[in-house]
């Protein structure tokens, strides 16, 4: 992933974290890369993975607290009035990245624990769903 650079002045002071940003632009991570990168979280800041079922469980709350914003933002139910409703489109889009990168860690986390490379799951599920579906949607007359 994107390695921090240490030790500099401007590090230590938390100067170099707009440059950071910046430069993340310019880069795309793998999946491959996602899944060694969470371990290699994992193993040094997490101590150790959660067990399956606690991710199982937690991925299940992360995708609860994903599908509330989207109701709210997209559907019909409204923020509540003792809660502060996001301001902006922009502000809004940073909590649905921020809950949709909550589920993608867990679901990664999980892919590890369990031997998943999710780079060829995704290859295969394309595939699967190419041939299965190849006629399926341009006859829908629900999606014209």
């Amino acid at each position: 992933m994107f390695q921090r650079v240490s030790g500099t002045k401007e590090d230590k002071n938390g100067k170099n974290h707009a440059k950071l940003q910046e430069l993340q632009k310019f880069f795309v991570m793998t999946l491959q890369q996602a899944q060694q990168d969470v371990d290699q979280w994992i193993k040094t800041v997490g101590v150790r993975y959660f067990s399956e079922l606690t991710n199982m469980a937690i991925l299940t709350e992360e995708v609860g607290e994903l599908a509330r914003h989207m109701a709210r933002q997209y559907g019909d139910q409204s923020y509540k009035e003792d809660s502060i409703p996001p301001p902006s489109g922009e502000v809004r889009r940073g909590l649905l990245a921020d809950e949709m990168a909550d589920v993608l860690w867990v679901l990664i986390c999980l892919a590890n624990q369990t031997g998943v490379d999710l780079s060829d799951a995704l290859q295969k599920n394309f595939k699967k769903k190419s041939q299965r579906d190849a006629e399926r949607h341009q006859q829908n007359e629900k999606l014209k």
